[in-house]
């Protein structure tokens, strides 16, 4: 088994493109649409914010856990080199199974075609445009990609800085129409009526639209002086993402009011139509689609970076393990991944795949910080580069949290919690025939 494939890759990444991989990583599609369910689920704009800074603060809090494993194991993976050390290779290739290979080409398939279709709306193209363009997306990024870390980095941080201009165009609308008012922010609706309890379901959709910010862990290999720059580029990245959650919910309680955010489908469209009219909806799309389209970038440059530690460990096909001498890139996986993203597309399976995938990627979360546990105790007399404050709390904060959305889920949704279930329980004995048709080493 190959321990350690960092060597070949380069470090290339400084703090700010850290940072801004963790920023592109978890603000997709979700905050222009997600608030509206939140706001659902809440009585007024007081509770509203407040659960946009309890998720903030506990996906911070998984956040700086993740700082001190990616410190300690500055390598390629992820969680799965985590996993395969504390706990074995059977647990790290059941969370190959289901992410590497489900579940991240699932999830760039599904961004890809939600970037096509705003694409497509802004341009004014038919709706069967949205395919074609949606594959030939994943063409690009995986062909930038090809040319090593440094190429996709210069993508990766203008798309950031376009999606961060969406986020300062909403706030600038949602200000300019409160014409100098802001008390509206925090008025209680009498009209909507929620029953008691309901904040959990609303903390739901919140801690969802905070996920993400795993994929610089994955490409730890090509991290810059990794125990300093990881904890600062994940700690700036997140908070970066907690005040713009927070600034554009503030834009759409004062745009669109409380109620109006609830009733609406679209609150980042219908908040720019209020002032621009149609204009403001294709300005609106633009964003969304330059948004999604830097998810797309990462996830599949983190997810080729776990697909080719599993090829080097032997845990999926050799030749996926190979990294190019020249630009340093997993240029094998990278196209494995983006195939099958795009198979995924073209059959229109990739929504099943992710709601089957649902609880194999949070429990992959939980069991991921658990190692942080072992990591403490088996090098307990080494000295570690950085160490997460309020240990053990934070962690086990988290993990509790985890789990606790889990359970939200098997209860809200329980075939899709069977089906994620079930897909990790096939690749137990898929984990043995491999191992048994692999050549001894």
């Amino acid at each position: 088994m190959t321990n350690d494939t960092s060597h070949s890759y380069l470090r290339r990444l400084g703090i700010w493109d850290g940072a801004a991989i963790v920023i592109g990583g978890v603000i997709g599609a979700g905050i222009f649409r997600t608030p509206a369910t939140v706001a659902e689920r809440t009585a007024s704009g007081l509770p509203l914010l407040a659960l946009w800074a309890i998720g903030g603060l506990l996906t911070l809090a998984g956040v700086l856990c993740y700082a001190e494993l990616g410190a300690r194991r500055p390598q390629a993976g992820g969680i799965y080199i985590y996993l395969r050390e504390a706990f074995g290779s059977l647990p790290a290739f059941l969370f190959g199974w289901t992410m590497a290979l489900i579940n991240y080409p699932g999830s760039v398939a599904a961004v890809a075609t939600t970037f096509a279709d705003y694409f497509c709306r802004a341009g004014g193209l038919p709706i069967w445009w949205v395919k074609p363009v949606a594959v030939g997306a994943i063409f690009f990024i995986v062909g930038v990609n090809l040319f090593g870390i440094r190429a996709g980095a210069w993508m990766q941080n203008l798309f950031t800085l376009l999606k961060l201009a969406a986020v300062v165009m909403l706030l600038v609308v949602g200000l300019a129409l409160t014409h100098g008012h802001l008390g509206g922010v925090l008025a209680v609706d009498p009209s909507h009526q929620v029953p008691s309890g309901a904040w959990i379901g609303a903390l739901l959709p919140v801690l969802f639209t905070y996920g993400g910010f795993h994929y610089l862990n994955d490409m730890a290999g090509e991290v810059r002086d990794p125990q300093r720059t990881l904890p600062r580029a994940l700690a700036l990245g997140l908070i970066g993402v907690v005040v713009c959650y927070l600034l554009v919910n503030v834009a759409y309680l004062v745009g669109l009011g409380h109620a109006g955010l609830a009733a609406s489908k679209a609150p980042a469209a219908d908040l720019m139509s209020s002032i621009f009219g149609s204009r403001g909806v294709t300005i609106m799309a633009i964003g969304i689609a330059c948004s999604t389209f830097g998810y797309c970038s990462i996830a599949i440059a983190g997810g080729a970076r776990v697909l080719q530690t599993m090829g080097a460990d032997g845990m999926f096909f050799r030749v996926v393990g190979r990294i190019d001498l020249r630009w340093r890139a997993p240029q094998i996986a990278l196209a494995v991944l983006g195939a099958w993203a795009i198979v995924l597309i073209l059959t229109g399976t990739f929504g099943q795949l992710l709601d089957y995938t649902t609880v194999g990627e949070w429990l992959g979360h939980a069991f991921g910080i658990a190692t942080l546990f072992w990591y403490r105790r088996r090098f307990a007399d080494q000295p570690a580069p950085y160490r997460v404050p309020l240990y053990p709390l934070l962690p086990l904060l988290f993990v509790c949290t985890v789990l606790g959305v889990i359970g939200a889920t098997v209860i809200n949704s329980p075939g899709d919690a069977g089906m994620s279930l079930l897909i990790i329980a096939i690749g137990v004995p898929v984990y043995f025939l491999w191992r048994r048709a692999q050549p001894a080493s």
